[in-house]
């Protein structure tokens, strides 16, 4: 039996250790629309773009982070995903599930998006277990995000 027990200290030994986490892959089928609703609705920034093939590539970032960024990949071809109507119902698909976003405020980051039209699929709640609190909500193309906040801060 595997041990799952948490192991918080750095492995800095670890042939691995000099990796860091750089961005996470959306893909989507109008790289335009894309742009659009990420920089418009969200404010992320565009980086950059460039076309491959039949796919164009851009790199987003949030309005005031470039420590991570979502690379968007558009194009034909892009299979739809299920729509979430509430959060159980993702839990029912393998894969990547959500991004994490850390906000100051979940419900605060909760209410302008709902101001500004997008979809929410889980309210702000409490995992005391986990001592957050965090919402969820979903792009047009049905990817799954979530703002999360601590709550003993």
């Amino acid at each position: 039996m595997p041990d799952n027990s948490p192991s918080p200290e750095p492995k800095t030994t670890s042939p691995f250790a000099s990796w860091r986490v750089d961005h996470a892959g959306i893909r989507v089928p109008n790289f335009d629309a894309a742009i659009r609703w990420y920089t418009e609705v969200l404010d992320f920034r565009l980086l950059n773009s460039l076309p491959i093939r039949d796919l164009t590539f851009g790199f987003i970032a949030p309005a005031a982070d470039d420590t991570f960024k979502i690379e968007i990949l558009a194009g034909p071809g892009a299979a739809a995903r299920p729509s979430y109507e509430d959060l159980p119902g993702s839990y029912n698909m393998s894969g990547w599930h959500h991004l994490g976003i850390r906000v100051d405020n979940v419900d605060a980051a909760v209410e302008e998006l709902k101001r500004r039209s997008v979809k929410i699929v889980s309210e702000p709640h409490d995992v005391p277990a986990m001592g957050l609190r965090i919402a969820f909500f979903v792009d047009p193309w049905g990817n799954l995000l979530e703002v999360i906040a601590s709550t003993s801060e």
